[in-house]
């Protein structure tokens, strides 16, 4: 059974626990304080109990419980939760390149932890894509303490292999995702920009709301390399080439500058959240400091 120390040290934890997920657009669900709701009044299911903190509202306490108890519970309601996310996570092959870092699959696959981690603790409810050539593990979004271990065995399964194109695996998921919520991308989006960017304006359409989590390692970004060396394919065996770093670095940077622009600029059409990580910083840090800019956004 996976733990959240699996994941994320006290520290990073200390980090990330004050931090709120706000949804910049009319969700599923209740008001409850985080998102706006196009639904009122209808009736709602008692999930469980679980003890008041500060801050519970006072009409939620349970009094028949108090009073065989002495203590205080707060009961739980299924539909209470706002915001349905779904974190996508790709464990394609090229998400297990390691440069001086970790891996861009253990950098977010770290990031998809801390998420579902931050919105199951806010009452927000959280499924789960991983995927491939295929999607591998499906979970629906669920909300409680419980749903948290099941979410974090299956990001512990998950691992970076073979081939992908996303933009095919994106679609096939439009039709399961059909109850408008969030939608969390992490990935380093090496696909064809343009048909990525068409794939995740589908889901805009459906009125999803979608973040897309950029993870690259500097290596990528900068090209340092200088000696001959040999270059292998992530997503498909025994494919490589001898190369001289000098003679391409020129080529591959302004192909990577063009690649970013025209991702950044489609998703930015839109309005897809980009944000884009480096497997050398802090990923507990990169996230308050994109959570912030977003809640003063929403504000």
């Amino acid at each position: 059974m996976s733990r959240l120390s699996d994941f994320i040290t006290p520290g990073e934890l200390t980090r990330i626990s004050n931090l709120q997920m706000v949804a910049r657009q009319v969700v599923e669900g209740f008001y409850a304080g985080l998102h706006r709701s196009p639904h009122k009044g209808f009736s709602i299911e008692f999930a469980q109990h679980r003890p008041y903190v500060q801050g519970d509202e006072i009409r939620r306490l349970d009094w028949k419980v108090f009073g065989k108890t002495d203590r205080f519970y707060v009961r739980e309601f299924e539909e209470e939760t706002n915001l349905r996310a779904t974190i996508i996570l790709d464990q394609s092959g090229s998400m297990s390149y390691e440069g001086e870092g970790v891996s861009k699959h253990h950098y977010g696959s770290r990031l998809a932890a801390s998420l579902a981690y931050m919105m199951l603790q806010q009452r927000d409810s959280v499924g789960l894509v991983t995927f491939d050539s295929k999607v591998r593990s499906f979970v629906p979004p669920r909300s409680g303490v419980r749903h948290l271990r099941i979410l974090l065995d299956a990001i512990k399964k998950s691992k970076p292999r073979g081939e992908t194109r996303m933009a095919p695996i994106l679609n096939s998921l439009i039709p399961r995702l059909s109850r408008r919520g969030l939608l969390i991308i992490i990935s380093d989006c090496f696909e064809n920009a343009k048909e990525l960017v068409q794939s995740l304006a589908q889901f805009r359409v459906a009125r999803h709301e979608v973040l897309v989590f950029q993870i690259m390692d500097r290596h990528e970004i900068e090209f340092p390399f200088k000696n001959w060396a040999k270059f292998e394919s992530t997503e498909q065996e025994d494919t490589f080439r001898m190369i001289d770093p000098a003679h391409f670095r020129a080529t591959y940077l302004e192909n990577l500058k063009q690649f970013q622009k025209e991702l950044t600029d489609g998703l930015s059409r839109h309005r897809i959240d980009l944000d884009t990580m480096i497997t050398d910083q802090p990923y507990a840090e990169a996230l308050a400091r994109y959570m912030i800019k977003r809640q003063r956004r929403a504000s």
